[in-house]
C-alpha cells in the first residue's frame, strides 16, 4: 500500500514553472529519496506535499485522501511532519522547549516521547537545558528531526538533512533516519549526497529541471552508469 502517490504534479513560483508532470509513490513504512542536481526541483516536491507551494496541480494523495489543496496546518493534523533545509530550531530556547514545541498539536502527556528522542540522541538529552542556537549543526539537525518525531507522524519529509555537516555526522544522521524509518515511520527524504542516500534508501527517484529522469531501487540506482555520469562524471 502505498501512504503517499504523486501523480502528474506541476508547481510554478511566480510565473516560472518548476515541476513539470513529477510522480513519485511512497510505500507505507520505507524510506525513498530524491536526488538531482542544484535547481532540479527536489525540494518544491516536499513544499507541495506540505502545502507550501499555492499555484500547482496535478495530485497529491495521502492514505488515499486527495491533499493538494489542503494548508500545512491541515497537512500536519493528517499525520504528515516537515524537517525544512537548514535545520531550523527556535536559537534562544533550550533543546528540551524545542522538543516540546514539536507536540503543539497534541492533548496528551508527550514526557515519554521526549526520553525517547533522548535515547536516540543522547547528545539532546546531554545538551537539554542548552540554548539550540549554541548547539552545533549536527547536534541543530537532530533537534529539527526530534521535534518533528514528536508530532507522532505517520510520514516524515526530510529536506537535505545532512547539508552543511561533517562526513562523519552524516552517516550519523542518515543511521538515525534509518532508524526511525525502522520504528515504523515513513521516510522521503531529498538528499544533495547521492550516494549515502541512495545506499539507505529502499527506493529513489532522479529529478532533473522538473521532471522524472530515473527511478529504482536506491542500491541499484547507485551503481547505474547514467545516475554516476549525472552527478559526478562517473563517480558518486
Amino acid at each position: 500500500m502505498n501512504i503517499l502517490e504523486i501523480s502528474n504534479l506541476e508547481s510554478w513560483y511566480g510565473k516560472v514553472q518548476i515541476l513539470h508532470g513529477v510522480h513519485m509513490k511512497v510505500p507505507n513504512g520505507s524510506m525513498v529519496s530524491v536526488i538531482g542536481p542544484n535547481g532540479a526541483g527536489k525540494s518544491t516536491v516536499l513544499k507541495n506535499v506540505f502545502g507550501l507551494v499555492e499555484k500547482r496541480k496535478g495530485s497529491i494523495m495521502f492514505e488515499g485522501k486527495e491533499i493538494i489543496k489542503r494548508r500545512p496546518e491541515d497537512i500536519v493534523r493528517l499525520g504528515i511532519s516537515y524537517v525544512p533545509q537548514g535545520r531550523s530550531v527556535f536559537p534562544s530556547l533550550t533543546v528540551q522547549e524545542n522538543l516540546e514545541l514539536g507536540a503543539y498539536i497534541r492533548s496528551d502527556a508527550t514526557e515519554k516521547d521526549v526520553q525517547e528522542i533522548y535515547e536516540k540522541f543522547p547528545r539532546l538529552k546531554e545538551r537539554k537545558q542548552q540554548r539550540a542556537g549554541l548547539l552545533s549543526g549536527g547536534e541543530q539537525q537532530m533537534v529539527s528531526i526530534g521535534r518533528a518525531l514528536m508530532l507522532q507522524p505517520k510520514l516524515m519529509l526530510l529536506d537535505e538533512p545532512s547539508l552543511g555537516l561533517s562526513p562523519q555526522v552524516k552517516k550519523l544522521i542518515f543511521e538515525k533516519v534509518k532508524e526511525i524509518n525502522e520504528a515504523g515511520v515513513t521516510i522521503l527524504v531529498v538528499e544533495q549526497n547521492a550516494r549515502m542516500s541512495l545506499e539507505y534508501a529502499d527506493y529513489a527517484y532522479v529529478l532533473e529541471t522538473g521532471e522524472n529522469k530515473l527511478e529504482g531501487q536506491g542500491k541499484k540506482l547507485v551503481k547505474d552508469p547514467r545516475v554516476q555520469h549525472l552527478y559526478l562524471g562517473g563517480v558518486i
